[in-house]
């Protein structure tokens, strides 16, 4: 399954601004950046997979360009697909790794 390279690149770019480290796995035949070891963002086809703490779903989910990720069929438990007109700009792209990189220290609590 083909993923957006341009956002790949995008998202790279956009996480040097971050104090903290993320790696790069492929996944969900695209690339996750992860932030140790828990998943954050990444490209889905032209999407931008978002992990979202789970009390914050429902607020995003009723945002114009966002809806649940339904990769398996079924929507997955704090996951959302964010289709590219929501992350046009880059403070648009940096906002929805801000959400995932707080799901990720979230899990690590």
């Amino acid at each position: 399954m083909a993923y957006n390279e341009e956002l790949v690149k995008r998202i790279r770019n956009a996480i040097t601004i971050f104090p903290e480290d993320f790696t790069e796995k492929k996944m969900f035949g695209g690339v996750a950046f992860l932030y140790q070891g828990k998943m954050t963002v990444g490209p889905v086809k032209n999407d931008l997979m978002v992990r979202v703490i789970g009390s914050k779903m429902d607020t995003f989910l009723q945002q114009e360009f966002v809806r649940p990720m339904d990769f398996t069929g079924k929507p997955m438990k704090e996951f959302i697909f964010v289709s590219p007109e929501g992350f046009k700009t880059e403070e648009q792209l940096q906002h929805w790794i801000e959400l995932g990189l707080e799901h990720a220290k979230s899990k690590l609590k």
